[in-house]
């Protein structure tokens, strides 16, 4: 039998058990905790924010306490044990490698194999006198409920979208309301996931953007340093705009930006911004930019916000995996095509004036 380590800072005690001490946890959040769920939101250590798979008691478990699945992406667990305050209750936690019950239920590491092969190691048919398992819905794409049964013996119930409905739900007798069924992505829960994009998107402008700031230096009516501070800093002004126009912009107001592809919800912010730093360049900035320049950045600026936009597509409950593949297949040819127009003509401009 393998069981968690007792080590893991979350871990207040053991509970005796047929196949030994199983770790019991507190519902309660320390300052480690929060800290680490905000560095995990920002991309900091996140592919490696995770707890040790196997079986972990909450509260007085008992034989005959439910028992409930989940991943073992640190974030997810404390979501669920945040949500048992008070419950006595056993939770599996399944090796997803770190990876959340969604995602993992899509990659399939949160599996009918993984589900029975960790019953198996947990030796949780010797810790419980029942034989059912609360599994969350979201985990559904990677778990025959069938199959499990067939193979272990324990019978597969969905439990509610949200962690905090948990309670709810078992204390009616493992039934489930339409609300529990219902996943949502509102205001809130699409402005936390911005900041692992804007992270990643930074990344990549940390190279890019001193690049146009140094071409921007080449060619024009002055010298070298002065051109940059001029047609180079805009271009870094501009490429920030685009972050923030498919970045923050576009998943904060995605229910009303018109249409359905999140490339074309991405491209009425990115136009936006581009034809606002373009007004900003032509009366406050100076000089105002020609025809040429005008329509290089309304290409750069667009082409990357709606590319950034699509970043989100997998974490919406607007979206479908043959759909993404679709709008991948169509977008991503014009995004590539008006970015490098748009970076030719911005270079060819540098090099002939």
């Amino acid at each position: 039998m393998s069981l968690p380590s007792l080590q893991q800072s979350f871990v207040i005690g053991t509970v005796q058990t047929a196949v030994g001490a199983v770790p019991r946890v507190s519902p309660e959040f320390k300052v480690g905790d929060l800290w680490g769920t905000f560095k995990a939101r920002w991309g900091i250590g996140r592919m490696n924010y995770k707890v040790d798979p196997g079986l972990y008691a909450i509260g007085d478990a008992r034989a005959d306490s439910p028992v409930l699945v989940t991943a073992n992406y640190k974030m997810t667990f404390d979501s669920l044990r945040s949500s048992l305050a008070g419950l006595s209750a056993w939770i599996l936690v399944l090796d997803t490698n770190g990876i959340n019950v969604w995602c993992a239920a899509g990659k399939g590491t949160f599996s009918t194999k993984e589900v029975v092969a960790r019953i198996e190691s947990s030796g949780l048919a010797q810790v419980v006198t029942h034989r059912q398992l609360i599994l969350p819905q979201l985990s559904g794409p990677g778990v025959a409920a069938h199959e499990v049964k067939r193979l272990s013996g324990f019978k597969v119930w969905y439990g509610p979208i949200r962690s905090a409905d948990i309670k709810s739900f078992i204390e009616s007798g493992n039934k489930a309301t339409l609300d529990m069924r219902r996943k949502t992505f509102s205001a809130w829960e699409r402005v936390v996931l911005i900041p692992v994009e804007l992270v990643e998107a930074l990344k990549m402008a940390a190279f890019v953007l001193p690049a146009f700031f140094l071409l921007g230096g080449v060619g024009g009516p002055g010298p070298f340093w002065a051109n940059a501070l001029n047609y180079g800093l805009f271009a870094v002004v501009a490429l920030i705009g685009a972050i923030v126009a498919g970045g923050i912009v576009t998943p904060a107001l995605l229910p009303w930006l018109p249409g359905r592809a999140f490339s074309l919800k991405g491209l009425v912010p990115g136009v936006g911004i581009a034809v606002a730093l373009l007004a900003v360049r032509a009366y406050w900035w100076g000089p105002a930019p020609g025809g040429l320049e005008m329509a290089a950045w309304l290409l750069i600026v667009p082409a990357a916000s709606t590319y950034l936009a699509m970043n989100f597509t997998g974490a919406s409950t607007y979206t479908s995996l043959s759909g993404v593949k679709k709008e991948m297949r169509m977008a991503l040819p014009v995004q590539i095509s008006a970015a490098a127009a748009g970076i030719v003509l911005w270079v060819g401009l540098r090099l002939i004036t």
